[in-house]
């Protein structure tokens, strides 16, 4: 049976204790409560064989629920000295794609869903993101600035097959000429090729793809709705060899986990066309901690608290460190390392680690007429 006891709101959440066989396709099986509800539920056994049932209905449960709700807005500001860009647009709120260390779970949490199974099982699709996106650039008072596509969650995951709200995006930024950058873990960028290298041919378009294992069996685990490793390999390809300047983000780096792959990682991307990298450690921020730590002792539990160690290691003594300047690096001795490491194949391979300019200056507004005797102040961009 299940008790309900007042809430701690304290991070981290306190694990349950039963543990649950994560069902094949998800990243957890965990409702985990989040840090903003009254109540907490925890699991008891009560003898009569309820916790079993418990366990079977969870496992049978998690089927993908699509809410699509209109956006009031959909551009989103950012304020933050690690990330190279201003603004960014996230057609849905959660992802399918199922990755357990997701920094993102815990924006759930502001939906009162749960940042653990919700997040990968309710998506919301924001069905107008084009029509608000139309409206920000009509306004008079609208600047173009560095955009990215998909920072928070995956801007192509399954349900774009269906919604394309994504593709209604980039329509409008063609549309007015406005650049942007993507970062995916999907090779259904593909699909929109036809609307990225015209861009990209006029320094309007990036891509990036997040490759954190060549394994496909540590992939399967990790992020299991995510395309495999090497589908991600043969969509750098594909990108390359269409014009679409593609960079590659290892990322996260998981002490003892894919750490080791760095390098290889890195050399199997530029073999098959990215010319730029970046890499970004493990951040355990809110709800995503105890997920984490629970994963870590369903799948490898033999390394469990080794991984922690290191974690910590970087961050302090903490679990967390969401401090600007060291939140996406890490700090400390074996940071410092993990750098080294990064810049010298980097190095090797012959990967550019400047922030890649696009330009800004083709900008059309609605609001504003282009021609001869208008002002629209040439402006470059960097993202990443």
């Amino acid at each position: 049976m299940r008790h309900v006891l007042p809430a701690d709101n304290g991070i981290p959440i306190r694990p349950i204790t039963l543990v649950r066989a994560t069902p094949k396709g998800r990243g957890t099986v965990w409702a985990l409560e989040h840090r903003f509800a009254s109540d907490e539920r925890v699991d008891f056994d009560d003898g009569w064989g309820t916790l079993d049932q418990l366990v079977q209905e969870e496992q049978q449960r998690p089927l993908t629920q699509i809410i699509e709700e209109p956006a009031r807005n959909i551009l989103s500001g950012n304020d933050s000295p690690d990330i190279g860009f201003d603004l960014s647009i996230n057609p849905y709120r959660g992802c399918e794609h199922g990755c357990i260390y997701c920094y993102a779970r815990p924006t759930h949490s502001y939906l009162n869903l749960s940042p653990g199974l919700d997040f990968e099982t309710r998506i919301i699709a924001k069905v107008n993101a084009a029509d608000r996106l139309r409206e920000a650039f009509a306004s008079r008072s609208y600047q173009p600035l560095p955009l990215n596509i998909g920072s928070a969650t995956d801007a192509y995951q399954p349900a774009e097959r269906r919604l394309r709200i994504t593709r209604s995006v980039i329509e409008v930024l063609a549309e007015h000429q406005h650049a942007f950058s993507i970062i995916t873990k999907s090779s259904l960028v593909e699909r929109d090729l036809d609307l990225i290298a015209p861009m990209a041919a006029q320094k309007m378009a990036a891509v990036y793809v997040s490759i954190t294992t060549l394994d496909p069996q540590l992939a399967r685990i990790l992020e299991p709705r995510a395309a495999a490793p090497q589908r991600r390999l043969k969509t750098i390809e594909t990108l390359a060899r269409a014009g679409v300047p593609v960079g590659v983000s290892v990322s996260p780096v998981i002490p003892f986990l894919n750490e080791p792959e760095l390098e290889r990682i890195l050399q199997a991307a530029s073999e098959a066309g990215a010319t730029s990298a970046f890499s970004i450690v493990l951040r355990l921020p809110w709800e995503v901690n105890p997920l984490f730590q629970a994963w870590l002792q369903e799948h490898v539990p033999d390394r469990a608290a080794r991984i922690m160690a290191r974690v910590r290691e970087m961050r302090g003594g903490k679990d967390n460190d969401s401090r600007f300047g060291t939140r996406m690096t890490g700090s400390g001795v074996w940071a410092d390392l993990l750098r080294q490491r990064f810049h010298k194949a980097c190095t090797r391979l012959g990967y550019s680690r400047e922030r890649r300019a696009l330009d800004l200056s083709r900008f059309r507004s609605p609001a504003r007429p282009v021609g001869p005797g208008a002002s629209l102040p040439p402006q470059q961009a960097e993202l990443f």
